[in-house]
């Protein structure tokens, strides 16, 4: 079993795609289907079998709104950095001898405790310093058509990043550098090129390198060992940033209720 950290530190702002739903309030806590997203992610953890413990970082969720594994709530630390350390730091408070940790977005409430359990033991079979989850194209387009996600295209497949990856315990405290430059060239070509070095991204522009070379690549420059985890949930891939995105969840989360009644 794992513990869990969720991160929900962040609120649209005006002139962003969710603002005209959220209007100031948190993210996490936007209803979707009739409950806050961050409640369904809440739900999921606490069905799933491989999770031992949840912290929330970013947001003060109301009593009611917590699970029995909800062990503490973290204020917003102020950027991403400062909320994964912040979580980090409880987990071991809690958990001394936590080994690994599951770092969950707030904002994929289509995610089921069947696909967290799933994701656990497919990491646990090795022992790598990070694991980070991708989804294929064809299965996010079979189950979300209309989902207009971005893929990267590699020579031996085309993927989209999955938003909850399992990470050692340990190394956010221990490469805080790691995380910052990681954080920073998220959505910056040239900080990326940077990161992963010229010579890889020329190889993932020309579409030259297998999705496992690209990732043993990338974590041999960090320094640290990594692993590609070929996720078959398209949930794990369907985070929610934009109107048409909350849409397509909300109605499959409604028809998920529906099925429930109908069993």
């Amino acid at each position: 079993m794992l513990p869990a950290i969720v991160t929900a530190g962040g609120i649209p702002q005006a002139g962003e795609p969710l603002y005209p739903l959220s209007q100031g309030r948190a993210k996490a806590l936007l209803p979707i289907a009739g409950k806050p997203m961050i409640r369904w992610v809440l739900e999921a953890l606490q069905e799933a079998e491989q999770i031992s413990r949840v912290i929330v970082v970013g947001a003060l969720l109301p009593e009611e709104m917590r699970t029995s594994k909800v062990q503490a709530t973290i204020p917003n630390q102020g950027d991403m950095l400062s909320n994964i350390l912040a979580g980090m730091q409880k987990v071991l408070e809690l958990e001394p001898k936590a080994h690994h940790v599951v770092l969950v977005s707030s904002d994929i409430p289509a995610i089921t405790g069947k696909i967290v359990d799933w994701l656990v033991q497919t990491t646990m079979q090795t022992d790598e310093d990070v694991y980070y989850t991708v989804i294929e194209r064809r299965v996010m387009e079979a189950k979300y058509p209309q989902s207009r996600r971005s893929y990267t295209r590699l020579k031996d497949i085309e993927v989209c990043g999955g938003d909850m990856n399992v990470v050692r315990a340990t190394l956010a405290a221990e490469n805080q550098e790691m995380w910052k430059k990681i954080i920073a060239a998220r959505k910056n070509v040239f900080k990326q090129a940077a990161l992963i070095g010229f010579d890889t991204l020329i190889l993932l522009l020309l579409r030259q390198i297998t999705l496992d070379k690209a990732v043993r690549t990338v974590a041999a420059r960090m320094k640290i060992s990594g692993r590609a985890i070929l996720c078959p949930y398209a949930e794990l891939g369907m985070d929610i940033d934009k109107p048409h995105q909350f849409e397509i969840v909300e109605a499959d989360l409604l028809r998920r209720l529906e099925e429930m009644k109908t069993a």
